[in-house]
This record gives C-alpha cells, sequence and structure tokens, in this order.
C-alpha cells in the first residue's frame, strides 16, 4: 500500500484528511479523530536501517495504536515491527511498503478505535 492509498483508505472510512503538525515538515502526516483529537495515526519517511535492515532506503511507515493485548500477534513477517519514535508499549509501526494492504487495513482499523475517546456515562 502506498502512503496515497492509505490516506485514501482513511479519509474514505473515516472522513479524516491529514494533517501537517510539524514546521516546515510537509511529508510527516498525522491523522485525528475529530471529536477529541486524539492521534490515530501518524505517516513519516523513515529509514529502513532503523528497522534493523542494512539498507538506508526511506519508506513510508505508519505508526499505529494498539490495545496492549494485541501485541505480538504480528511481526515483521506482518511488516510491523516495534514503534519508531513513539511509545513501543501501545503504538507499533507498519512498513507500507512491506505490509499485506489487508493487514494496514485492520491495523488501522483497530487503532482508530483504540484511540476513540471514552465514553462518559449520564
Amino acid at each position: 500500500m502506498t502512503k496515497q492509498q492509505f490516506l485514501e483508505y482513511c479519509l474514505f472510512a473515516y472522513s479524516t484528511a491529514p494533517d501537517y503538525p510539524f514546521d516546515e515538515d510537509f511529508e510527516t502526516a498525522v491523522l485525528r479523530h475529530a471529536d477529541n483529537r486524539k492521534w490515530y495515526a501518524i505517516v513519516m519517511r523513515v529509514s529502513r536501517r532503523k528497522f534493523g535492515f542494512d539498507s538506508d532506503e526511506v519508506i513510508d511507515v505508519v505508526n499505529l495504536k494498539l490495545p496492549t493485548e494485541m501485541f505480538g500477534s504480528f511481526g515483521a513477517s506482518d511488516g510491523v515491527y516495534p514503534a519508531y519514535h513513539m511509545n513501543k508499549l501501545h503504538w507499533v509501526s507498519v512498513l507500507l511498503p512491506d505490509s499485506p494492504d489487508d493487514i494496514v487495513r485492520f491495523l488501522v482499523n483497530v487503532s482508530f478505535e483504540a484511540a476513540k475517546g471514552k465514553s462518559k456515562k449520564k
């Protein structure tokens, strides 16, 4: 899946467009919930070397939030790694060129749900 396909899926599935919150960085895209503004995804350009590869190729990576009980369910064979540059207890990095599209869609759906605000009882 490409970055553009990922962003199009999020727009279609959740009606969320990316924002670019970092000054003079027009590559790093954040996707947020409309109601609570919490991030459910961040798309970055990262060197494969950061994930243990012997390559300086820069690729699109999306960080997604997962419930703790799901950690260990996915791995390098799925293109899923401990989060780059975020809390590794709550986030994973998905290498978009390496991960099957169905896994990317599944994980972003899980992340969207995990980042929802808790509903308040009346």
